[in-house]
């Protein structure tokens, strides 16, 4: 044997390999299992160095963080037949790792039964809602209770469910073309009525400013009136008090305004002598 390299070299690489089947690693964001003829031990391991008896034995691991799960896009009713278009997505983690294994296998089918499950109760509660409550008022209510019963529904598989999140919720493309053609003519209509009521209200302040031009007009001629009734009233008073003093002057006067008037220039008049415009005195 000692002559012999080559069985050297053989047992050393049988070591080497059955070394490297005794033993595994699990890092720190993973667990694992110990599956002896394909059947799981009772035992979950955790990160660190660990023993396992070669070629019978085989492990397999799972990640434990928390994972994010996107779901695809489904429809929905509300409790007001108003359909919607709900985009969701979970986050979960693997807390028992033998149920998960027993009763899920693998990540991709849990995620097929988390889908399935979280829709089942989206669809159950945002039936209970109209379209209103779920998109605005109820929203963040909706959501924590469809977490606690997807969670509980979940917890048999091994997968606790930390959070479901409605990321989107749309309408139907046809849903969508209805509501768009309700809110333009809607639109429409509060423009009408904008529009009516601004005209209605443009006639109004033009017949109140119509209505206060013409007081106002109205009272100024009033004014107008009564100034010159004063006026006349005094002029009279003044031409009376002067008749008085001096009539003589005061006919003299009123000769010479007739005259002026009657008299233009390049004028012709023919009157008698005794005519009582030619004599003052008359």
């Amino acid at each position: 044997m000692r002559n012999n390299p080559l069985l050297i070299v053989i047992i050393l690489l049988v070591v080497v390999v059955a070394g490297s089947q005794c033993f595994f690693t699990v890092h720190q964001t993973q667990t694992a299992l110990v599956l002896q003829l394909g059947e799981p031990l009772d035992k979950v391991y955790g990160p660190g160095l660990h023993f396992k008896m070669p070629f019978i034995q085989n492990v397999v691991y799972f990640d434990s963080r928390v994972l994010d799960y996107e779901a695809r896009s489904r429809e929905a009713f509300t409790v007001d037949k108003k359909a919607i278009v709900l985009d969701n997505y979970a986050r979960w983690k693997i807390i028992n790792p033998l149920q998960f294994y027993r009763t899920m296998r693998t990540i991709p089918g849990a995620q097929a039964r988390l889908d399935d499950v979280v829709y089942s109760q989206l669809r159950a509660l945002v039936g209970a809602y109209t379209l209103t409550e779920v998109v605005s008022s109820h929203r963040a209510a909706i959501m924590k209770e469809v977490t606690n019963k997807v969670s509980a529904l979940m917890h048999s598989y091994g997968v606790e469910v930390l959070d479901v999140r409605i990321k989107r919720t749309d309408l139907p493309p046809e849903n969508q073309r209805a509501i768009f053609g309700r809110m333009r003519a809607e639109r429409e209509r509060q423009a009408k009525q904008y529009r009516s009521e601004g005209e209605e209200e443009s006639t109004r302040i033009r017949s109140d400013a119509d209505r206060q031009r013409a007081v106002i007009l109205a009272e100024a001629a009033r004014e107008a009136q009564i100034t010159r009734g004063t006026g006349d009233a005094k002029a009279a008073s003044i031409y009376a008090q002067s008749y008085n003093k001096a009539p003589q002057f005061y006919a003299y006067q009123r000769w010479l305004e007739a005259m002026r008037k009657s008299l233009k220039e390049n004028s012709k008049m023919v009157l008698a002598n005794e005519a009582p415009l030619l004599n003052p005195q008359h």
